[in-house]
């Protein structure tokens, strides 16, 4: 360790500038600053599945499922295979359409791409706030720092006003939300199913009621053997809708490898949070996953995820292992916790490679 490096200065000087990652590559640097630079042991520790691996993150179809009772059923055993085994899968035939999902790519890369001075009146670290923009939710927590900038709005149960989003992409970001959640009435019954509980339980839980979106932006990094966009992480959410563009880069972690998830066009990456392995009491699997970053971008994503946020809605409610799914054989794993208690530790902890459902096992 060079004795003139003071960590926590350097976070300083680049929170301080609210230009973000997109400021440094702006700036024209050809070596990354050290806070990027991740624990070689850590980011190579796991081999990344080759091309002739037949491991891959199964692909649903979801055309005719809510009509067809017997495409249903083939659909919930999909389901509960991918739920079971990976956390992850996509889907087609969602009912969003492409065009739709190009614009919002393009929206997000607009808000990212607009001058540092115009983006700075969305630059904060209160997550109180409906809408805000910075560098690593877990710039001065975590344990090194990714390559990316991220752009977080609320949707639901009480979101942003439309006025408090950036007119550059307000348009977009409201319509693709209000899509998102529509897919989220379809996927919350089809996973009660596959659970075995009724279609409405967990929408009767009200797993579905919040939903927060982070508009990720990963530049292209010089150095990008050195970094990583996003550290080995799992979800806070219930389940996360992800839109990735064509570039690549995300990976799950499967049998104790990396599996590269590949965009496909029109598709949508479901992953599970934290939230539905601790209330399923881990029958269904939060897994963890990463962005690896890259010399060619920038590389866009967006993240929906159904949970509240920080905000105090119902930050009562309690949820714990599904009393349907314990028994003798099965019993609770998990304590209960709020959302709101949940999120908080997790953003505290930052992405530190740990699950933050260790803090809640009994």
């Amino acid at each position: 360790m060079e004795a003139d490096y003071d960590r926590q200065n350097e976070l300083k000087a680049l929170d301080e500038t609210k230009a973000g990652v997109k400021g440094l590559v702006d700036g024209g640097l050809s070596k990354i600053p050290r806070i990027f630079i991740q624990d070689p042991n850590r980011r190579n520790k796991l081999p990344i599945s080759g091309e002739k691996s037949k491991l891959s993150v199964p692909v649903i179809d979801l055309n005719g499922v809510v009509e067809e009772p017997n495409l249903r059923e083939k659909v919930v055993e999909q389901l509960r295979y991918a739920c079971e085994n990976w956390g992850f899968f996509q889907v087609v035939n969602h009912g969003i359409e492409d065009r739709v999902l190009e614009e919002m790519v393009r929206g997000i890369g607009k808000f990212h791409e607009q001058e540092s001075e115009v983006k700075k009146e969305w630059y904060s670290r209160d997550y109180g706030r409906k809408v805000n923009y910075n560098t690593n939710f877990d710039l001065y927590s975590g344990s090194v720092t990714n390559w990316r900038d991220t752009l977080t709005w609320v949707m639901a149960p009480t979101g942003a006003d439309r006025s408090e989003l950036p007119q550059v992409c307000r348009d977009i970001m409201v319509d693709y939300s209000t899509r998102v959640m529509g897919l989220g009435s379809i996927l919350f019954p089809l996973i009660s199913e596959a659970l075995g509980l009724n279609p409405k339980y967990l929408n009767d839980m009200r797993c579905n009621e919040g939903l927060v979106l982070f508009g990720h932006y990963y530049p292209a990094c010089p150095q990008p053997e050195l970094a990583l966009g996003t550290s080995d992480h799992t979800d806070s959410s219930f389940f996360t809708v992800l839109l990735q563009d064509k570039l690549g880069g995300l990976q799950v972690l499967h049998q104790n490898q990396w599996v590269n998830v590949p965009p496909i066009q029109g598709a949508l990456v479901i992953n599970l949070g934290d939230l539905l392995q601790l209330i399923s009491n881990g029958k269904f699997i939060s897994v963890t996953h990463r962005v690896l970053a890259s010399n060619v971008g920038p590389r866009i994503s967006i993240a929906g995820f159904f949970r509240t946020h920080l905000q105090p809605e119902n930050s009562s409610r309690l949820y714990g292992p599904i009393k349907e799914l314990l028994s003798e054989e099965n019993p609770p794993i998990y304590k209960e916790t709020t959302v709101k208690d949940f999120v908080a530790h997790y953003y505290g902890k930052g992405l530190n490679g740990i699950s933050a459902l260790e803090h809640f096992k009994l």
